[in-house]
């Protein structure tokens, strides 16, 4: 369980670039050409296959699928019989759409229009975070640059949740002292059961990885970070 988790504003963006991606995208090729007023254009079945089954027997091979769409085959061909039927490619359409990822919010802001100076403030952000985060800059982000830049961040947001629990300043929160999740999940965090969150439990709990809470949500123990952490 990840007790300490990015802000609040950030992942409402990544969601509206992950909505605004998949309406932009929702469908792989061939749509129909008129639709209700008010309703999206629909995945064309008929007209794909008559694009591009280039032998004409009423099936897709594996080859006559777009280079984009051959990693999908295998997903969509339920039956194994090397061959995609329409039945098989209604079902399975949704292999064939364009996966959309949480870095597509970068495009989003590229290709905002309503307020170029907004965004460009908040891209060259992200390639200032980037370029941090490339220590040896050789233009790469590795796996161990990855977990150093996460490390960083935990640690300052647990100094930052420090400078706002930590009343007494003797380097502990206690009970009297949490607020918000950090109460609700004292016991779990302090580890010790000394009846303190020192800052190497509160770090361990940011360090961990998230869990899914019984009712399949996300569980969080500890406030977003607040306005100006860093």
């Amino acid at each position: 369980m990840r007790v300490l988790h990015g802000s609040i504003a950030l992942w409402a963006l990544l969601a509206v670039g992950f909505a605004v991606a998949q309406e932009q995208g929702a469908a792989p090729a061939t749509q129909k050409k008129t639709a209700a007023p008010g309703k999206p254009l629909q995945f064309d079945l008929d007209g794909f296959l008559k694009d591009h089954d280039k032998n004409g027997d009423g099936f897709l091979q594996r080859d006559e699928l777009p280079p984009a769409y051959r990693a999908a085959f295998d997903r969509v061909d339920t039956n194994k019989d090397g061959k995609i039927s329409r039945e098989e490619l209604a079902q399975g359409v949704a292999h064939l759409r364009p996966r959309r990822r949480p870095s597509d919010v970068i495009y989003m802001l590229v290709e905002m229009s309503e307020d170029d100076q907004e965004s460009q403030r908040e891209v060259q952000r992200a390639y200032e975070i980037l370029r941090r985060l490339d220590r040896n800059k050789d233009g790469k982000i590795d796996a161990d640059e990855l977990k150093a830049g996460r490390e960083h961040v935990a640690n300052n947001r647990v100094d930052f949740i420090f400078k706002q629990l930590d009343t007494n300043k003797d380097g502990r929160i206690s009970r009297e002292e949490a607020k918000g999740h950090i109460l609700a999940n004292f016991a779990e965090i302090d580890s010790n059961r000394d009846g303190f969150i020192d800052r190497a439990e509160l770090l361990k709990a940011a360090m961990e990885k998230p869990t899914a809470a019984p009712s399949g949500g996300e569980r969080r123990t500890t406030p977003p970070p607040q306005p100006g952490e860093r």
